[in-house]
Formats: structure tokens, C-alpha cells, sequence
């Protein structure tokens, strides 16, 4: 190849040494990952692309980019139900049981209509919402008629990644070739694809919160509240204070919740999802499992302007939980 490839030109952005690189403007990010998505690189330089941009960590404006470049592929359908919450689930739990699906199912039964996307196996050992999203009566949608019907019928839905955005879902499935995760993560987590109201997004290094609350001012999102989830989820750990950093209405906040029980609990060291109906349905009982779930819909209440202050929510959430329609899932194994 004597000509420059187009694409090479952000590969010296990033890479041009300590004094000459620089970070892409959200222009240049948008324009580097259209055409990312449109197949129009190498292989050779997306890895360098990605690992360049894995050492010096992504800024608000190009994560603003690559999102605004992703949605635009997404072909949403006009007739799509309104989401009333957008909810991103692509680290897993490995400590705890995944506490948050029970969560969203808390609110869908209050008639809060969200949409779950996430990824799934990318990281052994944990587990994620695609394997056990069956065991609540609801399928992993393949495509946005499903992804629809399922709203309809039970006001959640959930899809991968891979039916999403299927050239984001090769990119974070590099993972375990490049050895590092990839900016693609928190980009995928602020995809909100349906153009939500609320949006609530789980980290687990609490330095990409600001990174996150930013970049949602670049793209206009309306209200948007990230926190450090247990394991990189959505999801309150009660034994913990949590840090909600906000943005509402092109303003940034940030609230204090504090830790809900005094002394901490245990590793659950056995992950067993099959304990989660059981949960539900009462016959298992989890004081850990159902300080996280409330507290989780809690702090989704507050984002969402539902409840005044942080005991309010908390008690309207205890309310939801005491009320739930219980037997909808069978038993535990």
C-alpha cells in the first residue's frame, strides 16, 4: 500500500509519541468509529486503535463520539413501545448473586417499562444477566420485534450485545486476545439506544463515573445516574456507602447513600441462581439479597424524580418489594 489508509490518521493521534499524541475530539471519535462499524479498517489497526486508547483512558468527548456513531447504526423501530429506563449490565457478579435482575423486575412490575443490554461470557467465572434472564419467564431478544413484544407484555426486555450492536459485540469479545478491556465497555454501557428518560449505569472503578456524567452532558441525555455497583453492576452493596453521581437536565449533582447495615456480610461463595425465584417467592429468605434489591430500585426511584429524598425511596421501595406478586416464578431448585 503506497496511500495512507484514511484510517491511520487516528492511529497517530493517539499514538504519536509522549509529546505529539493527543486525545480524539468527539468529532474525530465519531468519525473513527463509523468507520469502525462500517468495516472500513484493519485488523492491525483496530488492536492498536483500542490499546492506545486502553493506556491513556478515554475522555467524556470520545466516549460522547463513539456513542452518537454506535446509535446511529442501531435501526430502532418507530412503533417501539416507550422505555422509561435505560439499564446497561455488561460486568457480571462473581461475589454476590445478581441481585439487580430482581431489581428490574421490581420495577417493571410497577409499571416502569426498561431495557437491559448487556454482554455476557467475556470473563469466566461470572455470571451474567443472559444466562439466567430464562428462569423469569423472559428470553434473551434476538431483535427488536422481540425486544418489543417483550415490553408489551412484561415492561422489560432484555438483549445482548450481540444482537444490539453485533460489531461492538466482536470488539469486546476481543478481550481475552488483547488481554484488557477496551474503551467498547463504557461506551456499550451508555448506548441508550431507545433514547430513554432515565438512564442508570453501574461502574467498577469509580474514576470512570465523572467520565460517564460528562460525557452524558455531551450527548444530552436528560437524567443519567452512575454508580460503583457491586462487581461492576447496577446494583447497591447495602454494606457499603454509595456514591450516586448525577446528571439532570444538562446539570451534574452527586448524592451520598449510606451504607444500609452496620457490619459486612459474608462472600456468597455459593452462586447458585436458582435461589433467585426463591427469593421472589418468598421461600428463601436473603437479608443481604433484599437490602441490595430495594436499595437498588431506591436509588432508580430518586434518579427518576419518584421519590423526594433518599428515605422516602427507600421506604416506597420496601413498600414495592412487601406488595410483589409472589409464586410467578416457580420454585427453587
Amino acid at each position: 500500500m503506497t496511500t495512507e489508509h484514511p484510517f491511520a490518521q487516528y492511529v497517530r493521534i493517539l499514538g504519536k509519541g509522549k509529546n505529539g499524541s493527543r486525545s480524539l475530539t468527539m468529532d474525530e471519535a465519531y468519525r473513527s468509529m463509523s468507520m469502525i462499524l462500517a468495516n472500513e479498517i484493519t485488523p492491525e489497526q483496530l488492536g492498536a486503535f483500542l490499546m492506545l486508547l486502553r493506556v491513556k483512558e478515554e475522555t467524556p468527548e470520545e466516549v460522547a463520539g463513539f456513542v452518537k456513531a454506535v446509535r446511529e447504526s442501531i435501526n430502532v423501530p418507530t412503533d417501539m413501545p416507550a422505555i422509561d429506563l435505560d439499564w446497561s449490565s455488561y460486568a457480571g457478579k462473581k461475589r454476590q448473586l445478581p441481585w439487580y435482575m430482581l431489581a428490574t423486575l421490581l420495577l417493571a412490575e410497577n409499571g416502569i417499562t426498561t431495557f437491559i443490554h448487556g454482554a455476557s461470557g467475556h470473563t469466566p467465572g461470572r455470571l451474567y444477566t443472559r444466562e439466567i434472564i430464562h428462569k423469569f419467564g423472559l428470553k434473551n431478544c434476538t431483535n427488536m420485534e422481540e425486544v418489543k413484544q417483550s415490553i408489551v407484555e412484561n415492561n422489560v426486555a432484555y438483549m445482548d450485545i450481540e444482537y444490539l450492536s453485533p460489531q461492538m459485540y466482536k470488539i469486546i469479545e476481543l478481550r481475552p486476545i488483547l488481554g484488557l478491556r477496551s474503551p467498547v465497555h463504557t461506551v456499550s454501557r451508555m448506548l441508550d439506544p431507545f433514547n430513554a428518560d432515565y438512564v442508570i449505569q453501574g461502574i467498577f472503578h469509580p474514576g470512570y463515573r465523572p467520565i460517564h456524567q460528562e460525557a452524558a452532558l455531551l450527548l444530552d441525555m436528560k437524567h443519567v445516574a452512575v454508580v460503583k455497583g457491586d462487581g461492576g453492576e447496577i446494583e447497591r452493596n447495602p454494606d457499603m456507602v454509595c456514591l450516586v453521581q448525577s446528571v439532570h437536565d444538562g446539570a451534574m449533582s452527586e448524592e451520598e447513600w449510606p451504607a444500609i447495615f452496620s457490619k459486612r456480610h459474608m462472600r456468597d461463595d455459593n452462586l447458585n441462581p436458582d435461589r433467585l425465584p426463591g427469593i421472589w417467592n418468598g421461600t428463601i429468605s436473603d437479608e443481604y439479597g433484599k437490602a441490595a434489591i430495594t436499595g437498588t430500585v431506591a436509588i432508580t426511584l430518586k434518579l427518576m424524580g419518584r421519590a423526594n429524598s433518599m428515605d422516602d425511596a427507600l421506604s416506597q421501595a420496601g413498600i414495592m418489594w412487601d406488595s410483589r406478586t409472589k409464586n410467578r416464578f416457580g420454585t427453587a431448585a
